[in-house]
């Protein structure tokens, strides 16, 4: 199958076991989540819409080495963008919004009004808000750059004070 411009495969295969493994950062411990296929999960602490524990599958803390090493260096300001394959569970109008946040530049915000257009359904601002709010790959693809129509601070999965403190590790001038 080939893979989308995000390097999604076509058709991600579902029936695939999750593994998962907890990784620390400055903005508390990461779930992190794979298939055979790449990462597929990246979860704060109480994120809203994350999965239920027992949907994470097997714990496995050896097999997640370049998702650790790349966040660890986007912590530390080494890094901007992640080169990493991946593996999201979503609808084809998710997956194109996840896609499309991938090209938020590093610094700087989208609001959901562009985000919707660049999607080409300029209407859909709140269809395109529920598929930011549903990303499961945090941080690596990047919801957090996307900020209410006047600039402020709206909804994120892992709370407001996690997404303020990306955009300012970042430099986001929000």
């Amino acid at each position: 199958m080939a893979p989308d411009s995000l390097g999604y495969p076509d058709s991600p295969v579902y029936s695939d076991s999750l593994t998962h493994t907890l990784v620390d950062s400055p903005i508390g411990p990461l779930t992190l989540v794979a298939t055979s296929a790449g990462l597929s999960g990246v979860y704060l602490a109480e994120h809203r819409h994350g999965p239920d524990p027992s949907q994470l599958g097997t714990r496995d803390d050896t097999g997640f080495g370049p998702a650790s090493a790349q966040l660890a260096e986007y912590f530390r300001g080494e890094r901007s963008r992640f080169d990493l394959p991946l593996s999201p569970r979503g609808t084809p109008f998710q997956r194109r919004v996840w896609e499309l946040l991938a090209t938020v530049p590093y610094g700087r915000t989208w609001t959901y009004r562009q985000l919707a257009e660049a999607a080409g359904k300029p209407t859909a601002v709140r269809a395109v808000a529920s598929a930011n709010a549903r990303n499961p790959l945090s941080i690596v693809v990047p919801c957090h750059r996307v900020v209410g129509s006047d600039g402020s601070l709206t909804g994120y999965a892992g709370g407001l004070a996690r997404k303020r403190f990306l955009l300012d590790l970042e430099g986001s001038a929000t």
